[in-house]
């Protein structure tokens, strides 16, 4: 049951829901988080993103409780900055995964995230510079059999093609211990077997003794969707595909207009 802001936990997608790359967070989203956690309530975000480029990304916006980063790979108090739980690929089967991946797409843009977060390129293209660009990831370049254990996920990036492609291609590679996520248009990953947003929730929410149905998701892409089937309450802003409307409660305003902000002051209106 939910009598006030305290027995709620918001949890957010960042990238085209909290934030976009060019505009940063809206001014009215940093506002109303600001307001929503003053006032008792719980709001985090859950991001395919490593710690370090969450930080960077809210700048001074502070979240309530840890943040599910890495795709779901690591749960991350930036408060304290230490990972509370990391899961990691079976590093042999990810190699091979990875050296099928590159043989079969020479230009394919290669990332592999370590243990909380660390990012090494394997493989560079316009699309790996514009993502660690974009979301200001510091970053190693290094051949595949140089980059360390702990692979906490890969990401691969490209044109919207070549990552149809890749799509297809996964298809046939079968591997213990880890699946393929298209994540963005022109991003695909691999995450250990286990492992997602909606499943750090779950451990999220046992960690702060939430009970899922009083948890609210916000998001606006398909690798969103079993994160908002998690939750007791699933939104999506407008900005999102008609697939991820349709698996949401209730849709809100786009990204650039301040969804987020306008959904967390429509609960301070509602619970104080």
């Amino acid at each position: 049951m939910i009598d006030s802001l305290r027995d709620l936990l918001v949890v957010s997608d960042m990238d085209n829901t909290l934030l976009t790359a060019k505009e940063g967070v809206p001014a009215c989203n940093r506002a109303t988080i600001e307001l929503f956690r003053a006032l008792g309530g719980r709001f985090t975000v859950a991001t395919g993103r490593p710690p370090a480029s969450i930080r960077a990304a809210l700048g001074g916006t502070r979240l309530s409780c840890p943040a599910i980063a890495c795709g779901g790979s690591v749960l991350y108090d930036l408060e304290a900055d230490r990972a509370l739980e990391k899961s990691f690929l079976p590093l042999a089967a990810a190699r091979e995964a990875v050296t099928a991946v590159m043989e079969q797409f020479p230009d394919m843009g290669v990332d592999v995230m370590v243990e909380e977060g660390r990012v090494y390129v394997v493989q560079a293209n316009r699309y790996t510079q514009a993502h660690l660009r974009d979301e200001e990831i510091g970053c190693i370049m290094c051949p595949l059999e140089q980059v360390p254990c702990n692979w906490a996920k890969v990401m691969f990036a490209a044109d919207p093609i070549a990552i149809l492609n890749l799509q297809k291609f996964a298809r046939g590679l079968h591997f213990d211990g880890m699946y393929f996520l298209p994540t963005n248009t022109i991003y695909f990953e691999i995450m250990p077997t286990g492992v997602s947003k909606a499943q750090a929730l779950r451990r999220l929410c046992a960690r702060l003794d939430v009970p899922m149905e009083n948890t609210v998701v916000i998001g606006d892409y398909y690798n969103d969707i079993d994160l908002m089937r998690a939750a007791g309450h699933a939104v999506a802003v407008d900005n999102a595909p008609p697939e991820v409307k349709l698996a949401a409660d209730e849709v809100l305003a786009s990204c650039t207009s301040g969804g987020v902000g306008e959904y967390l002051y429509s609960l301070i209106k509602r619970y104080t």
